[in-house]
């Protein structure tokens, strides 16, 4: 990066509700907000997974107009949604200057399910002449990034990334690039997620989602013993992205500079799960860390994408082990376990945890396991500073992003 580069502005919206407030209280308490996913579509195991992060209950109307919002997609919504919230967050709702080179950039893993599903099944049900051009627009992976740019008028580049858990992190780094090497005035970048019956029902199908047991409830587990799968969740985050001295120069608030990001690619992994390239991985990371300047010993707290995932988790912990050798391993936040998996709440919690504040201890985390050698926060203060988030993705794809203090 040629310039430093800040998150001026944050919008989030999940289970745990609209605003970073809303995230920052339930980081706090340390209690997910899971509700019963419909299956009278019979897409679910009878004794599968019930339970996910949903949206619910949301108000769009102060976000949104409502001409716009009916022509919308789930996740056209939430991602536009949180692109207000995170433009007013950053003052530039007024503004009307550097929109012309804004970039948009988006994560998304399954990309609008419910108006894809709808359109295929008018279609097999009725023929292809009843295909519903309103539902074909906005049933494309990339339509969440255009109503953006439509709502703002961004006539940057327009940039769609499908890269899995690791996504929302390749976003940030991709948008933070461009703005500092002046490709962009100010990026728009994020993730967003829909959890439709569909989708739950495949990834439970897949032994991918937590499930009940005879002993313990239906719950993430990150880096527990007794973990069996993630709590998939829906939602959208998006930050804005901006040079320092724009945001100086205007009197912004900067909520965290971005250091530098990498990816890498696990060769070893297979298309649904992970490998066993640790030592890969760990390198490419602490190459990030030395192209940065800096060693693992600065980093001062860790925003893991430890979701109880039990190959997941493992590799995750091989990594960290690998990458502070002979360093003390700063406090783990395991933010998933609250926000579920997929939405970019674990992204927005990445950015509160670089200000501080208290967090409460690790959901589901009751039983240290022993061959991962790694036991995440156990709850409060903590200082913040300079943060290291990592995302390690099904089929292979990781990423990592370090965040600091101004």
């Amino acid at each position: 990066m040629t310039g430093a580069v800040v998150v001026s502005g944050l919008g989030t919206l999940g289970s745990y509700g609209v605003g970073a407030a809303s995230l920052a209280q339930a980081l706090r308490t340390s209690v997910p907000c899971v509700s019963e996913v419909d299956r009278s579509g019979g897409y679910h195991a009878p004794e599968g997974a019930r339970l996910a992060a949903l949206v619910q209950g949301v108000d769009f109307s102060a976000l949104l107009k409502p001409a716009a919002a009916r022509r919308m997609c789930g996740p056209s919504r939430m991602s536009v949604a949180a692109a207000r919230m995170a433009v007013r967050d950053a003052g530039l709702e007024a503004t009307r200057d550097g929109w012309d080179d804004c970039e948009v950039v988006l994560s998304t893993v399954f990309g609008p399910v419910d108006f894809t599903e709808r359109l295929l099944a008018a279609i097999t049900r009725d023929g292809p002449e009843t295909a519903s051009p309103f539902h074909f627009t906005e049933s494309v992976a990339n339509a969440p990034t255009a109503q953006i740019a439509i709502e703002f008028q961004a006539r940057g580049p327009n940039v769609t990334l499908t890269q899995r858990e690791a996504g929302p992190l390749i976003a940030i780094s991709r948008a933070a690039r461009d703005v500092a090497a002046g490709r962009a005035v100010r990026a728009l970048a994020g993730s967003v997620e829909e959890m439709t019956p569909l989708v739950h029902g495949l990834l439970d199908r897949f032994g991918g989602l937590a499930r009940r047991t005879a002993e313990d409830v239906e719950a993430s587990r990150p880096f527990d013993r007794r973990r069996n799968g993630i709590l998939a969740g829906e939602g959208a985050s998006v930050l804005v992205i901006e040079r320092e001295v724009d945001v100086r120069a205007r009197g912004g608030r900067v909520l965290a500079r971005v250091r530098g990001g990498a990816s890498a690619f696990d060769p070893t992994a297979s298309r649904i799960g992970w490998g066993h390239g640790a030592q890969s991985l760990a390198g490419a990371a602490q190459r990030m860390l030395e192209r940065l300047g800096l060693d693992a010993g600065d980093i001062d707290l860790m925003v893991s994408g430890a979701s109880g995932a039990s190959a997941g988790d493992r590799l995750e912990a091989e990594i960290l082990a690998r990458l502070f050798t002979g360093r003390r391993m700063p406090p783990v936040l395991a933010p998933k376990s609250i926000t579920g998996e997929y939405g970019g709440g674990s992204l927005a919690a990445a950015v509160l945890a670089v200000g501080g504040g208290e967090f409460g201890p690790t959901a589901g985390f009751t039983e240290a396991d022993p061959a991962l050698r790694l036991t995440p926060h156990a709850g409060g203060r903590l200082a913040g500073g300079r943060v290291l988030v990592s995302s390690l993705a099904a089929g292979g794809a990781g990423a990592w992003l370090v965040l600091e203090q101004p």
